[in-house]
């Protein structure tokens, strides 16, 4: 049986894709295959089966540090069968003076380095975009922060000496090509690549990767988007030029220039996805809460990939006025940052409350989003519709 996922990049290549997409749904293959590995994340909401992409229900991202268990899951490709972490090599080759071919334990022998960082897919709020855009339609949480530990990208590469040629990184996992879909690997410039805080992670949250999420390595490139932590990672190749991978050269790229909504635009057009952009999410009170009249706390988190938040601030009177939160909690460099507010809600109505973070650059969550034809680093402010019914 084929695939929802291989069937929209045949079509895509046809031409086809907005007639796929019309006739057969998201979950409408899926829900015609036989039941599969759930992979502990029966509280989190499954977008697909095969391969697995789950989203964290908001009501569980109310913690700065996400519990593995919670934290979403984005595959490109199935969770590969043959995951032994004795057998397991990593392997940096290509425009290097000593290719080298490392195991688990030799890796774990290295110098250790702990990256806490918000990871959050491209795609996250996808479900949002008007037209619509095809694709895994996320709502909100495909998102999370944990910690990472691993050894440092750049103390593989000193050890295999780049060459003067080197100019870019092309990371490769263990999962295999399926169908239509072509070989999932992403590129990094050799700079964000020796980069102190990229890694090669054997650790979430202090325990071993869990399968779904990468085991026994898996690349976390801190600050940019979450299809550069390459899962099952099992490959580093220094190269002279831009990869023609279908996944660099085609996919994961945005117009250089704001388009109109619903435009097509070629790949040549646009330019790779690298960071993330400023955004906030609130986790208190949820969407559709009723709540007792009076001050009513409002909180959530707020993130902008390799930058800092500045600011946040809530709304309740739909933007025509805005009041500061206050930024507690812990910080750190990739990750995100908890804001706090109490509002008042005295009177019993609907309140419309919403939330929009400013970076250390100066960059504002926008009024309107930035269209774009795969649905990518959707960013408007955040908001929640609550009623008030009273003491």
């Amino acid at each position: 049986m084929l695939d929802r996922r291989d069937l929209l990049v045949g079509a895509a290549r046809l031409g086809l894709l907005g007639a796929v997409t019309r006739a057969w749904p998201a979950g409408t293959l899926q829900a015609q295959a036989p039941p599969r590995q759930t992979w502990g994340k029966e509280k989190l909401i499954a977008r697909s089966a095969r391969p697995p992409d789950y989203e964290t229900p908001v009501s569980l991202l109310d913690s700065f540090i996400t519990p593995t268990e919670h934290f979403y899951v984005r595959s490109h490709l199935p969770v590969p069968t043959d995951l032994d972490a004795r057998a397991w090599t990593l392997t940096i080759d290509g425009e290097v003076a000593t290719p080298l071919t490392l195991k688990l334990d030799e890796l774990r022998t290295l110098p250790a380095a702990t990256v806490t960082m918000t990871l959050e897919c491209a795609g996250n709020g996808r479900a949002f975009f008007d037209p619509p855009v095809a694709g895994i339609q996320w709502g909100k949480g495909a998102v999370g922060t944990a910690r990472w530990t691993g050894v440092r990208v750049a103390d593989l590469l000193k050890r295999a000496g780049v060459r003067e040629a080197g100019r870019f990184v092309v990371m490769n996992g263990g999962d295999r090509p399926l169908g239509t879909m072509p070989d999932f690997v992403r590129q990094m410039p050799i700079a964000k690549a020796l980069d102190a805080d990229t890694i090669v992670a054997y650790e979430m949250n202090g325990q071993p990767l869990p399968p779904v999420h990468g085991f026994p390595l898996r690349a976390i490139v801190p600050g940019w988007e979450g299809a550069y932590a390459v899962k099952w990672l099992n490959g580093l190749s220094v190269t002279d030029r831009e990869s023609d991978n279908f996944w660099v050269a085609s996919a994961y790229r945005y117009p250089v220039r704001r388009v109109a909504p619903g435009a097509a635009v070629d790949a040549k057009e646009m330019a790779p996805l690298t960071g993330l952009v400023v955004k906030s999410l609130i986790t208190a009170p949820l969407d559709g809460a009723k709540i007792g009249s009076g001050r009513v706390p409002v909180a959530g988190f707020a993130w902008a990939g390799e930058h800092d938040i500045a600011k946040v601030e809530i709304s309740v009177d739909h933007g025509v006025t805005w009041r500061p939160a206050q930024l507690t909690g812990e910080q750190a460099r990739y990750a995100w940052r908890r804001f706090e507010l109490a509002v008042d809600a005295s009177r019993p109505e609907s309140y419309l409350i919403m939330s929009r973070a400013t970076d250390s650059r100066g960059n504002v969550q926008p009024e309107a989003p930035h269209w774009n034809p795969s649905g990518y680093l959707w960013n408007v402010p955040d908001r929640v519709r609550v009623e008030i019914v009273g003491a």
